[in-house]
């Protein structure tokens, strides 16, 4: 395979940023984008000189593609994903990888069955802090992880996020998986799989929108950790940070990113230091998780972030959302 041929399905931002991501990967070439949009398929097809497509059925069947990037709301993926792998399509599906567990199961069964690969797009684990975070975890070198907590707070439905599918539970799979994908995806990645989770939520104030606006999750891992993670969009005080701590120190990444974020490293015999995120080099997030996936074509192996991890995200979420509906923990799997 000389040159892989994508596709990309979903014209909005996040397609156009990987549309652009693309171009910085050598062997690649966006050859078709789709939207029902006439105006932003029109645009991106002339930004990256792709064909356009307002059908993402004829894309795939027509543009003679070698693999295709899902950038459409949640809802969408399941149908699109099962198309693209019908196709003979390797598939980067953006995250969340759909509002439920069963149409995960739908995802992963189409691709296995068409054997082409599936990834998700859980760009967070190709961030700085979030990798070297999960890295120092990993090394040992403080002992067995105790606690993880998270907490990514905002608020808000400003500017290009403002559309009615992400107010919506069915088609957003709500704020624990349209935007917290990203925290329960890297907390599982950092402390292993959950056995089990209970939430606690208070309804959205926007009457538009019909699921909690803030939610407390616990997780209890296999590995005996536990974990904490808060997510709202109800705050007006936006904070995105975290801690760890561990049987021989702790480790606090007060800001991921922005300025003055970093890691703050503290061992129980009195050590301390601090790794600035500016001083973690890493490749562009969105160009990295796309590379790792187009080596994973080219070279035959899996991805770094399966159908089954995407899957592990929306069923904690789904089940907090359970939990926070019965008021009682919620065991896994589902």
């Amino acid at each position: 395979m000389e040159r892989l041929r994508v596709g990309v399905i979903g014209c909005g931002s996040m397609g156009k940023n990987l549309a652009k991501a693309c171009k910085a990967i050598d062997g690649v070439e966006v050859s078709a984008v789709s939207d029902i949009n006439s105006e932003a398929v029109k645009s991106l097809s002339e930004e990256t000189g792709a064909s356009p497509f307002e059908n993402y059925g004829d894309m795939l069947r027509n543009a003679n593609l070698d693999a295709v990037i899902i950038a459409s709301p949640p809802f969408l993926h399941p149908e699109m994903t099962i198309a693209a792998a019908e196709q003979r399509l390797h598939i980067f599906c953006e995250k969340p990888m759909a509002p439920t567990k069963a149409d995960c199961l739908k995802m992963i069964d189409a691709c296995e069955k068409n054997n082409v690969k599936l990834m998700i797009g859980q760009v967070c684990r190709f961030h700085p802090v979030h990798s070297k975070v999960r890295e120092i975890v990993q090394s040992g070198e403080l002992g067995q992880a105790f606690t993880i907590f998270v907490r990514r707070i905002g608020g808000g439905f400003g500017g290009v996020w403002d559309v009615p599918w992400r107010k919506k539970l069915s088609t957003s799979g709500g704020a624990l998986m349209e935007v917290n994908a990203h925290e329960i995806d890297f907390m599982r990645w950092v402390c292993g799989d959950v056995d089990s989770v209970f939430a606690v939520g208070v309804p959205h104030p926007l009457p538009d929108v019909d699921y909690p606006g803030s939610v407390f999750l616990s997780m209890k891992f296999a590995s005996g950790a536990s974990g904490l993670l808060h997510s709202s969009q109800i705050s007006s005080i936006p904070i995105y940070g975290g801690r760890i701590d561990c049987e021989k120190g702790s480790i606090s990444f007060e800001k991921f990113w922005g300025e003055g974020a970093g890691i703050q490293i503290a061992t129980r015999d009195g050590k301390s230091e601090f790794i600035s995120a500016k001083d973690i080099k890493v490749e562009h997030p969105v160009t990295h998780e796309l590379r790792v996936f187009f080596e994973a074509v080219i070279n035959d192996t899996e991805p770094p972030v399966t159908g089954h991890d995407g899957m592990a995200a929306v069923e904690i979420a789904e089940a907090a959302y359970r939990s926070i509906e019965l008021g009682t923990p919620i065991a896994l799997p589902l």
